[in-house]
C-alpha cells in the first residue's frame, strides 16, 4: 500500500536503532492508515452534499445586476451505518483488538465512544489506547453566508464563504463560486410563471476538523486529531414553477470530490503518518437530488432545500434582493 523512501528508512533506522524497531514502526503506520481510512471516510463523503447544497433555488434568473444577499443555515443527518465501522483483526499487521478478538465494531467520525482497546508493542514499548472516538452527533449544524448577482444572458454567479467555525466540537470552513444559466429564455414561452429550466455548475472548498482523546504511542506518536479536506466540482439541471408567492423547485446533479485526510498531533511519527495518508486520499462521483421551494414576500424570500443521496441534508435560506 506504500512506498518509504530511502531517505525516511535511514531516518526511522538512526531513531529505532535497529531493523526490527523499524519494521514496527512501519506496521503501525500501516494499521494507523486503516483505522484512519474507517473512520474519516463517511466524513469525506458527506461533504459533497454539506458543501454544495443551497447554491440556487430557482431557475430563474435574477434581473440584470440585482444582487441576492442570503443566510444559509445547513443541517446534515447521520444515518446509523455511517456511525460506526468494523475493523478486522485479519487487516492489522501490529495491532490487536481486545487482547485477540477478530473483529470490533469502532466509532467514525460521527460515532460516540466504545469499549475497544487496541494495543501492540513498538520499540520494546507496550502500549494501549481505546478506539478513536466520534462527535456522538446524529446532526451537524453550520451557518454560511451568500452573494449571488444577475448578469447579462440570463446568466446568475453567486459565491459563498464561511470563515472556520467551531460547532460542537468540530470546525467547518467552506468556500464556493458557482454559475447558473436559464435555459427556458430559448423556449417560445417564457413568462415569470412558465417551468423554468436552468444548469448549474459550482467549485467548492469544504474542510472540518474532527477533535479526539489522544491516541498516544510512547516515543513515537501522539494523535489528536483528525483534518478532512475536500475539494468538489458539481454539475446540475434545475427546474423550477412559481404559483405567485409560492415556488417549487427540484434539482438533479453529480458532485464529483477529491478529499484528503490529515493527522494533528506530535512525534516522530506523524510525518510519516501523514505523508502515507495520501495513498488514502481519492476522488469520488457521488449523485444527489434537491427539492425544495420558496416562499416570496416584498423585501425577501424565504427557502428551503432537501437534498438526498447517501446522506440527507436540509438547507434553509433567507434572501433579501437588493
Amino acid at each position: 500500500m506504500k512506498k518509504i523512501t530511502n531517505f525516511l528508512i535511514m531516518a526511522f533506522v538512526c531513531l529505532s536503532g535497529t531493523t526490527y524497531a523499524q519494521q514496527d514502526v512501519n506496521d503501525f503506520v500501516d494499521d494507523m492508515l486503516y483505522i484512519a481510512d474507517g473512520f474519516a471516510a463517511p466524513a469525506s463523503n458527506s461533504a459533497a452534499y454539506q458543501g454544495t447544497a443551497g447554491w440556487f433555488t430557482s431557475a430563474k434568473s435574477l434581473d440584470l445586476w440585482k444582487v441576492d444577499v442570503s443566510f444559509h443555515g445547513n443541517a446534515l443527518f447521520v444515518p446509523p451505518s455511517k456511525k460506526e465501522f468494523t475493523v478486522s483483526a485479519s487487516n492489522l499487521k501490529l495491532l490487536q483488538i481486545n487482547d485477540g478478538a477478530n473483529a470490533a465494531v469502532v466509532p467514525t467520525a460521527f460515532g460516540s465512544t466504545s469499549n475497544v482497546k487496541f494495543s501492540g508493542n513498538v520499540m520494546g514499548q507496550d502500549f494501549s489506547f481505546d478506539a478513536i472516538e466520534g462527535i456522538d452527533k446524529g446532526a451537524l449544524f453550520y451557518p454560511f453566508a451568500q452573494v449571488s448577482v444577475g448578469l447579462p444572458f440570463e446568466t446568475e454567479v453567486g459565491v459563498r464563504a464561511l470563515p472556520e467555525l467551531e460547532v460542537d466540537g468540530s470546525k467547518f470552513s467552506t468556500y464556493g463560486i458557482a454559475i447558473k444559466h436559464n435555459f427556458s429564455q430559448y423556449f417560445r414561452f417564457n413568462r415569470k410563471e412558465d417551468l423554468q429550466l436552468a444548469a448549474v455548475i459550482s467549485y467548492n472548498i469544504f474542510n472540518v476538523k474532527y477533535g479526539f482523546n489522544p491516541v498516544a504511542v510512547p516515543d513515537v506518536v501522539t494523535l489528536n486529531l483528525i483534518n478532512v479536506d475536500a475539494d468538489m466540482i458539481m454539475g446540475e439541471l434545475l427546474a423550477s414553477k412559481r404559483y405567485e408567492s409560492f415556488e417549487i423547485f427540484g434539482a438533479l446533479g453529480v458532485a464529483k470530490s477529491n478529499f484528503d485526510y490529515r493527522f494533528d498531533g506530535s512525534g516522530f511519527g506523524l510525518p510519516l503518518i501523514n505523508q502515507e495518508l495520501t495513498a488514502l486520499s481519492d476522488n469520488e462521483a457521488q449523485f444527489k437530488g434537491d427539492i425544495g421551494f420558496n416562499l416570496y414576500f416584498t423585501r425577501f424570500k424565504i427557502s428551503t432545500m432537501a437534498t438526498a443521496g447517501k446522506f440527507f441534508n436540509v438547507n434553509l435560506g433567507l434572501h433579501f434582493i437588493l
